[in-house]
């Protein structure tokens, strides 16, 4: 470990210089699990480190340093100034897990002005951001105000219209980019989503014959399964990439007469009276104030003895809905997260009855792995078709997401819920009907 030198003052009371491993030490409130080394030359962590982090230019120290956390590390990591040690970009997350017992502190005042006498005038002036990353939520105004229609056409296009083919790289043959369900531990991912396909199936009591709206459908995934089993599917997603593709697919499988996807907010939506609705991966994208109204239209296209299956990413808490700095720049902006209890609340306030619900935490940790791997396997063609940047920050927010599902910092919930008729009756078996 790199000893400091704060201490180290002449009669004036000047300290010298800090080189960028000493002013990581000063901000460390433990001894480094990590290796890291710097532009300047200098080190700290232990030399014989699995894991670690290179800061090769003064812009990553820029970076680091006028934007504290997780922004300021991907920021410098997406731009090429910070290389991770150890580890694959294509799954991180070995050191993103070591990176998690690192904690940091407020050095003393006299250290603090030495880190910034050290870093210096131009050190301290923010620079441009990555191209990847979006504007930050109060300069978004231009797109619309947060959750109507244009901005969050806008949201999901930052997003889900990267590329089709880096998509297929990534999420493999199911092109399905939602938590799956692990029939076993051993299970393959393809595996896992086919059955959580069948799980959202079986859960909507859905036959042949049956009509489904699925929002927020993404490529098809639910509709086509569904369609295969002879029941009638409009899809729904704001994407233009992914209605083209998965519309491609349906005609490939030959269920046209039976399978929509339409490139539409599910607002706009006029059928009504359907049998089922799925919800997959959705929520977290229309703003927990709008929860009333999403519920709502839930409620009112749905025929009476209807069911709704809502499958979305939520707190193991109810206290508060960001997403953080890096999610919402990166990943999923304007996004908002919050607990079952919320959602189950807000869905029995607009007059649905919630029968049933799950958490599905760790089948979610294995699908980002699952992701991460293809990722990984795939790494040159990725970056051939969306370039290193992008393809780095979807191997940071994969693995860091897989983290904090591990870590209980987020959790995915299902909740089926049924639209009672005018007595309360529901018609529904008095037990789970379906096999987990």
């Amino acid at each position: 470990m790199t000893m400091l030198r704060t201490n180290r003052t002449d009669d004036r009371g000047s300290t010298d210089k800090l080189t960028m491993a000493e002013i990581l030490d000063a901000v460390s409130a433990d001894a480094l699990n990590l290796r890291f080394t710097a532009f300047d030359g200098s080190s700290t962590g232990p030399a014989d480190a699995p894991y670690g982090l290179d800061l090769k230019t003064p812009r990553g120290a820029s970076y680091l340093a006028t934007a504290p956390g997780d922004l300021g590390m991907a920021r410098a990591y997406v731009a090429g100034d910070l290389d991770l040690m150890g580890v694959h970009p294509g799954d991180p997350y070995p050191l993103l897990d070591a990176m998690g017992e690192v904690h940091f502190r407020m050095p003393p005042a006299r250290t603090a002005a030495a880190i910034a006498r050290s870093l210096g005038v131009e050190l301290l002036k923010p620079p441009p951001p990555p191209p990847q990353e979006a504007l930050p939520r109060w300069r978004r105004v231009a797109e619309g105000l947060r959750h109507s229609k244009t901005r969050d056409a806008e949201a999901i296009h930052h997003h889900y219209d990267v590329s089709n083919t880096f998509y297929e790289y990534v999420l493999g043959p199911s092109m399905t980019y939602t938590c799956a369900c692990y029939p076993t531990d051993g299970a393959t991912l393809e595996e896992a989503q086919e059955n959580k396909y069948r799980l959202v199936f079986d859960k909507l009591r859905l036959k042949a014959g049956d009509r489904l709206l699925d929002i927020g459908c993404g490529w098809g995934g639910m509709v086509r399964y569904a369609a295969r089993q002879g029941v009638h599917v409009i899809g729904a997603t704001l994407s233009a990439e992914q209605a083209s593709w998965a519309q491609e697919a349906i005609k490939r499988e030959g269920l046209q007469d039976l399978a929509e996807v339409r490139h539409s907010d599910y607002r706009d939506i006029r059928e009504t009276d359907f049998d089922a609705i799925s919800s997959i991966g959705l929520t977290e994208h229309i703003g927990v104030r709008n929860y009333p109204s999403y519920f709502g239209f839930i409620k009112d296209h749905l025929r009476t003895g209807g069911l709704l299956l809502n499958h979305c990413i939520t707190r193991p808490d109810n206290k508060r809905t960001s997403t953080g700095a890096f999610i919402d720049r990166y990943v999923f902006p304007d996004g908002e997260l919050t607990g079952s209890g919320t959602i189950i609340a807000a869905a029995q306030d607009a007059g649905l009855e919630v029968r049933h619900e799950e958490n599905l935490r760790e089948h979610y940790a294995k699908t980002l792995a699952g992701w991460c791997a293809n990722l990984e396997a795939n790494w040159d063609a990725c970056v051939a078709e969306v370039g290193e940047a992008t393809a780095r920050v979807w191997g940071l927010y994969m693995a860091g997401s897989r983290l904090g599902f591990d870590r209980n910092i987020v959790q995915l919930h299902q909740v089926l819920a049924v639209k009672l008729d005018e007595r309360g009756k529901a018609d529904l078996p008095l037990r789970p009907w379906w096999t987990a």
